[in-house]
C-alpha cells in the first residue's frame, strides 16, 4: 500500500486548485487500470487523502463514484476495499467488450492511418515491455490498446464506458498466477489486429477479434474456476 500511495503523490499536481471528487476518481480509476491497487486491498483514506492533498469528504465522494462503477466496495465497519471480481463478472465484461470493440472494428474500414496512431503506440509499448520482461506493463499496454481500439467508434460516451470497463477488467488480471503466461500470446495478436485494421481488412479483423476475446475470456474464467 505504501508504494501505491507514494505513486499517487506524483498525481497531486494534476488536481490543481479546483480539485473535485470526479478528478480524484479519474486518477484512482487510472491507477487501478494500471494495476497499482490489487483486488481485496483496503484503501486508507488518510494516506490517499494526504498523498493527493484532498479533503476526506472529497475522497469519500470519489470512493462513492468508483463504488457505483463496481471498482470499490464499502464493507460495514471495515472501510473501502478494491473489489474482487468473479467468473460471472468476467463473462459479463467480455460480453460488453464484444459489442463495443466489435463495432469499432466494423467502423474502421476506410479510416485514415492517423486514426490508428494510439493503437500503434500501445502495440509498440507492449512489445518493448515484453522484451524487458515487464509483464505488468505489458498488461497496462494491452489495456491501452483496447481503449484505443474502442476509440475508433468515435463516441465519447463509448470511450467513457470502455475506460470504466477496462479498469474493472484490470482487477481480473490479478487472478493469473503467472502474468507472462496470460499476456505474452496477446502481444503478437495485438500486432496482427493492428495490421489487419491498417490494411482495411475489417471483416478479417472482426473474426480475429472474436477469436482473441474468446480465448482471453476462457483463460480468465479457467483461472477463477480451474476445475471447469
Amino acid at each position: 500500500m505504501n508504494d501505491a500511495v507514494a505513486e499517487l503523490e506524483h498525481d497531486r499536481d494534476r488536481l490543481g486548485r479546483s480539485s473535485t471528487a470526479e478528478r480524484v476518481a479519474d486518477i484512482l480509476r487510472e491507477r487501478i487500470a494500471e494495476g497499482l491497487f490489487a483486488p481485496g486491498r483496503r484503501l486508507s483514506e488518510e494516506a490517499i487523502g494526504t498523498a493527493l492533498g484532498v479533503s476526506r469528504n472529497t475522497l469519500r465522494e470519489a470512493f462513492r463514484l468508483l463504488g457505483h462503477e463496481r471498482l470499490l466496495e464499502h464493507r460495514l465497519n471495515r472501510g473501502v476495499f478494491v473489489r474482487m471480481l468473479s467468473a460471472e463478472d468476467v463473462a459479463d465484461l467480455y460480453r460488453v467488450r464484444r459489442v463495443i470493440e466489435g463495432a469499432a472494428v466494423r467502423h474502421s474500414a476506410g479510416a485514415p492511418p492517423e486514426r490508428f496512431a494510439a493503437v500503434r503506440r500501445a502495440v509498440a509499448d507492449a512489445a518493448r515491455a515484453a522484451e524487458e520482461g515487464r509483464w505488468q506493463d505489458v498488461g497496462t499496454a494491452n489495456i491501452r490498446f483496447h481503449q484505443a481500439l474502442a476509440a475508433l467508434n468515435g463516441s465519447p460516451r463509448l470511450d467513457e464506458a470502455m475506460r470504466q470497463l477496462l479498469a474493472e477488467l484490470r482487477l481480473v488480471f490479478h487472478v493469473m498466477d503467472n502474468p507472462r503466461d496470460f499476456h505474452e500470446p496477446f502481444v503478437a495478436r495485438n500486432l496482427e489486429l493492428l495490421e489487419l485494421l491498417e490494411a482495411g481488412r475489417a471483416e478479417e479483423a472482426g473474426r480475429a477479434l472474436e477469436s482473441y476475446l474468446g480465448d482471453a475470456e476462457e483463460l480468465l474464467v479457467r483461472a477463477f474456476a480451474p476445475d471447469r
